[in-house]
């Protein structure tokens, strides 16, 4: 290409990292570029949150007036700001790889409670001016006072160090490409299945006029099809509710493997709690719909869910379920009985990690009240294990997502290699952890309580029944079967395989925690009634 581009862009340190990403890629390929600061109606009014302006596209509109004015050839726009339909006449040419869309919640370390989820201190102020962030935020924690945070990047930081507030969650994206230095505060990140990011956060947009044919090819070698066949899942569902950045809607595709995985919250507003779905298709092509059909406000919800284990009045299941009036029969079929008393604390003297499969596991571990060595690290399958520990004061080194052991066995083992890793766990527990370790690694069994089945376990007329373990599965068919459409979920594949030696048929949630469990049975709700 024989001209000189020039390249729209917003003036804010974020934007201009971008603008300039653009150029340095288009000099990769022997075009220059030269960037147009444009200051947007986002960028000039502060004091107002998000969803108080007026219309749509705050931070791109004035660029695509220029671009269509002919005074740029290209803009780059954080494709989350994009409105889900371009002006008449200008296209998306190019989409960028994703960075990470994850979260951050950044926390004044004397504001940091290691007991709390999310470690904020009970009642913090947590700065954003997301609707979506909130809504979730709340979700987890109904204590925090979540109150607006507007400016760029570096500016919201300063507010945070300023104490204005006590957190503030940001892109994870924005602070990676800025490099910022946040070692002044505790970093809490939350993956994009725990906070499901905004519809295309993490990725960069490439507009131009839709009819230079000239430059939409030179700009090709900078496109990632994949990204944006993701993308656009995210997008049609935006499009399809009708929303724009003041939605309280998250929703994130990814490809694994052969399957499109999809997360998506949405509530009817920034205070309301949000319904969850966990998704899985093997193509995206009606998969956006199909995602909406599942929010119809006239679904028909089942009356009862039954679930194998006690749970608080303020559970995160438990709400979820509740607020759609769907009653929550909650009662474990087993019990657990310690089988040591006291622990010889000469086993821990060498140890670096401790990895607890339980919450059991880390509840009578603690009560034989260990000496614990200062290096020492802390494991957990799964963020229920992750709250237990928590409670009795100390972080999380490592936490193993998903259903499947032996994935995180496998993602475990690079951590712990050549290390000595202890289990505290119940006797004759399945060791699926442990298997997984490399030779070189010394796993220390330590069972520490046992588990105990109830007799004559009373049925239930639930709808639908969800299974925590493969005890709760043993007990309860040891003396019944199943009322005709009862839809069974089971917490992870070992509950699984123990449901198949029964002869059950099941789905898994995506991870084996509260909120996967919510989005599992609100996914079999839209398949036993026909959302």
């Amino acid at each position: 290409m024989d001209r000189k581009l020039i390249i729209g862009t917003r003036g804010s340190d974020l934007a201009l990292w971008q603008a300039n990403f653009v150029k340095d890629s288009l000099a990769a390929i022997n075009i220059t570029a030269e960037l147009k600061i444009i200051k947007t109606q986002g960028d000039r009014i502060l004091h107002l949150s998000l969803d108080k302006l007026e219309g749509k596209g705050f931070f791109t509109k004035e660029l695509e007036e220029e671009l269509l004015a002919g005074t740029i050839d290209l803009a780059v726009h954080s494709h989350k700001d994009l409105p889900t339909e371009n002006p008449p006449g200008l296209i998306i040419a190019a989409v960028s790889e994703r960075e990470d869309p994850a979260e951050l919640l950044l926390i004044l370390k004397d504001c940091v409670d290691v007991h709390q989820k999310l470690s904020v201190k009970y009642g913090g102020i947590v700065g954003t001016s997301s609707n979506r962030r909130k809504a979730q935020l709340l979700a987890y924690r109904p204590d925090l006072d979540i109150i607006d945070l507007r400016g760029n990047v570096p500016t919201r930081i300063n507010k945070l160090r300023n104490e204005n507030y006590d957190a503030i969650m940001l892109a994870k994206a924005g602070v990676s490409r800025l490099g910022l230095d946040l070692s002044d505060f505790y970093v809490e990140e939350l993956t994009p299945a725990e906070l499901i990011p905004a519809p295309a956060q993490g990725a960069l947009a490439i507009q131009i006029r839709g009819n230079d044919n000239e430059l939409f090819d030179a700009l090709q070698p900078l496109n990632h099809s994949d990204v944006a066949e993701e993308l656009a899942v995210e997008r049609t569902v935006l499009k399809l509710f009708g929303g724009g950045c003041h939605l309280p809607l998250g929703c994130y595709c990814r490809k694994d493997d052969d399957v499109y995985q999809v997360f998506t919250s949405k509530a009817e507003d920034g205070e309301a709690f949000p319904d969850r779905l966990f998704m899985e298709a093997p193509s995206t092509e009606g998969l956006a719909e199909k995602i909406v059909s599942y929010f119809d406000k006239g679904r028909k919800f089942p009356q009862k869910v039954f679930i194998s284990r006690e749970l608080s009045e303020q559970s995160y299941f438990r709400k979820s379920l509740k607020k759609h009036g769907i009653e929550v029969e909650a009662r474990s079929l087993i019990r657990t009985v310690p089988i040591i008393n006291k622990l010889d604390n000469y086993i821990l003297r060498n140890i670096d990690w401790i990895f607890f499969s339980s919450k059991n596991a880390v509840e009578y571990f603690f009560q034989l009240e260990p000496l614990l060595p200062k290096k020492v690290k802390f494991a957990v399958m799964g963020s229920g294990s992750e709250d237990m520990l928590r409670r009795k004061g100390f972080f999380v080194n490592y936490t193993g997502g998903g259903i499947d052991s032996g994935d995180v066995a496998a993602d475990f083992a690079k951590q712990a290699n050549g290390q000595i890793v202890l289990f505290p766990s119940a006797e004759n527990s399945m060791r699926s952890i442990q298997q997984g370790l490399s030779a070189d690694t010394k796993v220390i069994d330590l069972p520490i309580y046992e588990t105990i089945l109830e007799d004559e376990v009373e049925a239930s007329g639930a709808e639908i029944l969800v299974f925590t373990s493969p005890s709760n599965v043993e007990a309860y068919f040891a003396g019944n079967l199943l009322y005709p459409d009862q839809k069974i979920i089971a917490i992870g594949k070992s509950t699984g395989k123990k449901l198949d030696e029964y002869g059950v048929k099941y789905t898994l949630p995506y991870s084996p925690d509260e909120t996967g469990l919510a989005e599992a049975v609100f996914g079999t709700i839209c398949l036993s009634y026909k959302c």
